[in-house]
Order: C-alpha cells, then structure tokens, then sequence
C-alpha cells in the first residue's frame, strides 16, 4: 500500500462515510480484508452523450484488471436511464442534465439514494449541412423562434427565420424526448425542459443525427460537441448569440464561460447503497474519476477544473447522496460553486 492510499484510507475510516462505504472502501484498499467471492455485473445505462466518456473508460477499466470484470453499456438517454437507475436495474446512469423533480421523487420512493458526480463539460453544438452558405450565427432568440411547440407547422421554411434566408424547407434534426439533451437544449433556449415542437426527425442516437445532418442540405440541428467534432467535416457549427456576440462552442469558449447558454456539465450518477456492497462499483467509480479528465479530453469534451474532480472525490469517498441543482439545469454558474451547496435528496 502505498502513501496515498494509506491517507486515503485512514481519511476514510475517520470521517466514517455517512452511507457506510467506509467498510467496502477497506476491503478494496486492503488486500488481506478483501475476500475472493465472484466478481458482480455491473450495469450501466443513460445518456448517448456520456456514452463515449463512460465506454472508454470501461475499456480502460477492462484492460488494467488481471481478472475480466462484467459490465454492461447501454444507452437510452437521460431520461429513460433515470427510469431503470431508479427502479434499481442500474449501478450507474450516465447523464447530460441533473436529475428531474419527478425522477427525484421515483428515486425516493424506491429508496434509491445516488451520488452525483459531475465528470465533464459540454458544449451543445448547433449544426447545419456544410451546403448551408447562409447560416453562419444564430441568435438564441431565433432559436427559440424555430423550436418553440408555437412554431410546429408554421416555421417550415428557412426564410421565416430571417427574410434574407432563401425560401427553402427548414428541415429539423433532434435528440429524442427520452434525451437529456433534448431536455437542456429546450430549458435553455425555450425555456422549459420538454418544450419543443415535435414536426422533427428525432432519435436517442446521436449518430443517427449525426447522419441526418450530413445528409441534407436543408438542416439543422444540435447535439453534444463529440459527435460534432468526430465528423466535423461533414457538418458545419453555427455560432451562437445569446445577447453578446456570436460565439463558437469550443474547449475555450468552454473554459472561460463564453459559450452561453449551450455549455453544460455531464454526469454519471452512483447507486449508494450498490456502492455499500459492492467493492467493485467502488473501485470502478474510483479509477473513473481518476481517469476521467484524460478520456473527456480524447473524446472531444471539456474537462472539469481540477478542483471540481478533487470536490467529486470527497463527495464519493464520504458517500454523500442527493442533487446540488435543485432537480433541474442552472445556467451561467460554475460547477465548484454549485459542489459547495448542500445536496438534496
């Protein structure tokens, strides 16, 4: 054992970890406590944008482990992850917004408690077919104005957006309802989660988007920054203009609180009480955050600042449940000042 996890384990054992990981973090820092009893399957479920993030890290997770450890991958977006993580099918739920009021709530009444961890930023990325010569900047008003449930059979040509747009089809690409995505993009730029016109191609998988918009010379879209920048060449980015000046998502516009109101914090969320038992959740939770700020930044997302990852870490070790975000997004905050506040369940 070496110095660190000698500190790590004696921090442990003093603060006594509220939700009683303390004993199944001792068992996984110490060899002689740990017994050989059958690795379990771990199950992990959620969002098509944390997806990549989680996947790679499993492989990793995989790959470093002299016995194979069985963990499954899916996903089914946010919402529909929330949906098995709270009727306790999952261990872990990969998320692209907080958790809802009402996922709170089914949470609660099955004796759900979760730990959240934020693991990266991400810039939701609006997009249109590179044929569009028109659309460089868009402004989060017109935004509104095409995604508005108002504008369902009504906004269907480019040239009602803006007059000096061409009189063509204004054909729309979105995540599906079930997508946290979906859920962000709505609250942020129409103003409740949900909220949205429903005439669109809409799919939980982003490379089905991804295809759409690559495909057809009237589109546009939006979904996580990664999928854009695996196939930027088949698509182009709109700037966007909240009030301010158009701005391109990026890892800098990212960084430095520019790219408004599209940048967002991504999330795994942690059964607690599967954490109590189950001393591989642990160690696989572990080398997650650990590894996470190298993997988010190979997969085309925005690492957290290093104190955001050293507050997730207390956070876990002392089994610390529920949500800083009061069950739905905030906009124009930073992750280590929304860590600070008390979490509910």
């Amino acid at each position: 054992m070496n110095v660190r996890d000698r500190i790590t384990l004696n921090s442990l054992q003093v603060l006594g970890l509220g939700l009683g990981l303390g004993a199944t973090l001792v068992a996984v820092f110490n060899p002689i406590a740990a017994q050989e009893t059958p690795l379990p399957l771990l199950k992990i479920d959620g969002s098509s944008t944390v997806y990549p993030i989680t996947k790679k890290i499993v492989e990793d997770y995989q790959a470093s482990q002299k016995k194979p450890v069985e963990i499954e991958i899916e996903f089914s977006g946010t919402g529909g992850g929330f949906d098995k993580f709270c009727s306790g099918e999952t261990e872990i739920n990969n998320a692209s917004r907080p958790i809802q009021l009402d996922e709170m709530k089914a949470c609660r009444e099955a004796g759900v408690a979760y730990i959240e961890l934020p693991v990266a930023f991400d810039a939701l990325t609006v997009v249109v077919n590179p044929a569009n010569d028109w659309l460089d900047t868009i402004t989060t008003k017109e935004l509104a104005k095409i995604w508005s449930p108002n504008a369902e059979g009504k906004i269907t040509n480019w040239n009602q957006v803006r007059p000096s747009f061409p009189d063509k089809p204004l054909n729309l690409y979105a995540p599906g309802v079930d997508s946290g995505t979906f859920d962000y993009f709505t609250e942020a730029i129409v103003g409740e989660a949900g909220a949205s016109r429903s005439d669109v191609t809409q799919s939980e998988d982003d490379d089905v988007l991804v295809q759409g918009v690559s495909q057809d010379p009237n589109a546009l879209g939006y979904f996580g920054l990664a999928y854009y920048e695996q196939k930027a060449n088949q698509m182009k980015a709109v700037a966007v203009d909240s009030g301010g000046g158009a701005v391109l998502p990026s890892l800098e516009t990212v960084e430095e609180a520019q790219y408004q109101p599209l940048a967002r914090p991504l999330f795994i969320y942690v059964n607690a009480a599967a954490a109590r038992k189950n001393k591989e959740l642990v160690r696989f939770t572990q080398f997650y955050l650990e590894n996470a700020p190298e993997v988010v930044s190979n997969v085309g997302y925005v690492p957290l600042p290093d104190e955001a990852y050293q507050i997730n870490e207390v956070t876990f070790y002392r089994g610390e449940v529920g949500t800083v975000f009061n069950g739905k997004s905030q906009f124009n905050v930073t992750i280590p000042e929304l860590l600070r506040k008390q979490a509910q369940y």
